[in-house]
């Protein structure tokens, strides 16, 4: 009988691992563990086929050179940016994420923040149940219908907040290099990264986390923007750089934000972002539903299972891989 695959889960956040198991069953042996760092899962991943990873990183050059025999990284979420892709290609090794699962999630969750800043929903839950009821308090607010909404990148989930965004009445304005006018169908006009902070009255981030776009909304870019704007973040914490961000809002250059995610995540207790008014938090929830939590956890072990069974996966992040990956795919 052919010996079964080792696959190595090296972290997760659900209950259950009987997806997993079911996907799996017949074709490798699942080792679950709950690590931070490579580190902590090598001892098991150097002789492993294939390596399911959530969070734990990040895995670097000199990780992979560990695991001989990994043939796939297949990542639970969308961002791959805890993941060596040049070291990955050079090594063989295919890189999958899972870039569609929670695309309504995260565009519902943006347009809850933004409706959150815009009504001070946040703030004035606060004051009541402290004991307050008054409106002035709160003021000045402003109307969303005819106010302008900056998406900073317009890739699936920036489209589906534009969609929701333009259904409230907003202007859609994106900066996207990527992005040609008009390419897509759904509402907003291309511009530039400056016209776009200097016109709108809310600022949705959703580049991808790399080099080039981390700590892209620093000093400059909120010098750029109107005091009675706000900068909305379900994307990834390290976009927006956190200490710009605090010295903007101490010289009220901006009205407030409203963060999913942050740089670092957890944020410590005490910190500066803690405490204010007009700044809402949440602890990186926006991908979550019992829907999109499906689709999360079947789909890095589908891929897996692909590869296994000698068939190119459906999202592979470093496409060059092909025709020279350790699978022979």
């Amino acid at each position: 009988m052919a010996t079964k695959a080792k696959v190595v889960l090296t972290d997760y956040v659900w209950e259950s691992l009987d997806v997993e198991k079911k996907i799996l069953a017949g074709l490798a042996e699942l080792v679950p563990m709950q690590t931070k760092k490579p580190e902590e899962f090598l001892s098991q991943a150097e002789n492993c086929d294939a390596l399911l990873n959530t969070y734990a990183g990040p895995i670097t050059a000199d990780a992979m050179a560990k695991m001989l025999k990994c043939r796939i990284i297949a990542r639970y979420g969308i961002g791959v940016d805890t993941i060596d892709l040049a070291a990955a290609t050079q090594a063989g090794i295919i890189v999958t994420n899972n870039p569609t699962y929670c695309i309504e999630e995260v565009a519902e969750h943006t347009m809850a923040l933004l409706l959150a800043c815009a009504r001070k929903v946040a703030f004035y839950d606060r004051m009541v149940r402290g004991g307050a009821w008054a409106v002035p308090p709160g003021k000045p607010m402003f109307r969303l219908v005819g106010s302008t909404l900056g998406l900073v990148g317009f890739g699936n989930i920036a489209r589906q907040v534009a969609v929701r965004a333009a259904a409230f009445g907003l202007k859609v304005l994106y900066a996207d290099p990527f992005v040609k006018d008009g390419q897509f169908r759904e509402p907003g006009k291309k511009v530039e990264l400056n016209e776009l902070l200097k016109e709108a009255d809310f600022v949705s981030v959703h580049p991808p986390l790399m080099p080039q776009t981390r700590k892209m909304i620093n000093d400059d870019a909120f010098s750029r923007m109107k005091p009675t704007a706000f900068i909305i973040n379900c994307s990834r914490g390290p976009i927006i750089d956190t200490d710009a961000l605090v010295r903007a809002l101490d010289a009220k250059k901006i009205a407030g934000c409203g963060l999913d995610t942050t740089d670092p995540e957890p944020l410590p207790d005490p910190h500066p972002l803690r405490g204010r008014d007009n700044v809402i938090i949440n602890p990186h929830v926006a991908w979550y539903s019992e829907t999109a939590m499906v689709g999360l956890q079947a789909g890095a072990p589908n891929e897996v299972r692909r590869v296994l069974s000698g068939v190119w996966p459906v999202n592979v992040v470093n496409p060059a891989v092909k025709g020279k990956s350790r699978a022979g795919l």
